[in-house]
């Protein structure tokens, strides 16, 4: 029952500077978001992709309150893209991107947000890669499918993600199984109502089962966002079943969580992609980390008691 209640936490201005005051939470912090620049993420990039895994990058920031902050935001990964083709890793790794850091919630936000993320997508296209969609709260959900929808016209490669535990997804999974697509699906990690989301745990664990069973037996590209290890297995049963290579769907775990069976996956012939952030605005981003799984929550505070 914790998980609402630090959702709600990564939304309150006085919790964000009580934690952001401790000691000991960039400690902490630095296990999920390794470096605040490009050149601090560079040696983390180069570091993965020598050990076999791929990346997605996300450049953390959400809370845009301006057109000038969405175009910075925009800017970053122009300039995360260009790091990246120095690299020459463009295959290897591609963007993550949430479009409320575009603009898409300020007037006339999702003309905006398609203005600001295209120069995006169509720079990591010119490096060989790609950009994905991450999905934010239900109500956004709609505008992110239109832009995604109006991007794959020119980029069919791009992806995006879909939320078991909301009830449309089974809907949207369906639609979005078709030939080119890929989707990631991941459980969620907002707080929404019970009008549109699953509450409870074990309902949400069988929605992903059904929802990735409709991938999986689909013409897209699955990407199986868990670090579920009942998932995982069923994900590989699920690929076998539908005939899958292992080169024809992927899994995607976050930098900082299970590292171990990041590099056993790999290991394995898996497509294995880390999801690594990075940047100074990363409050929201660290609190959802904790708000997903209880383990991460007690990391941070056996941290704080330790460090105390």
């Amino acid at each position: 029952m914790l998980g609402p209640v630090i959702l709600a936490a990564s939304r309150s201005d006085r919790m964000r500077r009580l934690i952001s005051a401790a000691p000991v939470t960039k400690q902490v912090v630095d296990r999920f978001i390794p470096g605040e620049t490009v050149d601090d993420i560079v040696p983390v990039v180069e570091d993965l992709t020598s050990r076999g895994l791929e990346l997605t990058m996300d450049v953390v920031g959400e809370d845009i309150t301006s057109p000038e902050q969405a175009a910075a935001a925009r800017d970053a990964y122009l300039r995360l893209i260009d790091r990246i083709k120095d690299l020459e890793l463009g295959p290897r790794v591609e963007m993550s991107v949430k479009l409320s850091m575009f603009g898409q919630a300020l007037p006339g936000g999702h003309e905006l947000a398609l203005a600001n993320v295209r120069p995006v997508v169509e720079a990591a296209a010119a490096i060989g890669t790609t950009v994905t969609l991450d999905a934010e709260d239900h109500t956004t959900l709609d505008s992110m499918f239109a832009i995604h929808e109006e991007l794959r016209k020119d980029f069919p490669q791009t992806g995006c993600v879909i939320q078991a535990y909301l009830f449309r997804t089974e809907a949207d999974a369906r639609r979005l199984a078709a030939s080119g697509s890929r989707v990631r699906l991941v459980k969620g990690a907002y707080k929404e109502p019970a009008e549109v989301a699953y509450q409870n745990k074990h309902e949400i664990d069988k929605a992903y089962v059904r929802i990735l069973r409709t991938l999986m037996e689909g013409d897209g590209y699955p990407m199986v966002g868990s670090h579920d290890p009942r998932l995982i297995s069923i994900a590989q049963e699920l690929a076998r079943t539908a005939g899958r290579k292992l080169d024809e769907y992927e899994f995607q775990m976050l930098f900082g969580i299970r590292g171990e069976e990041h590099l056993r996956l790999a290991a394995e012939g898996h497509r294995m992609r880390v999801y690594t952030a990075y940047g100074t605005d990363w409050y929201g981003y660290f609190m959802r980390r904790l708000a997903e799984k209880p383990a991460n929550l007690r990391f941070f505070l056996r941290s704080m008691i330790s460090r105390g």
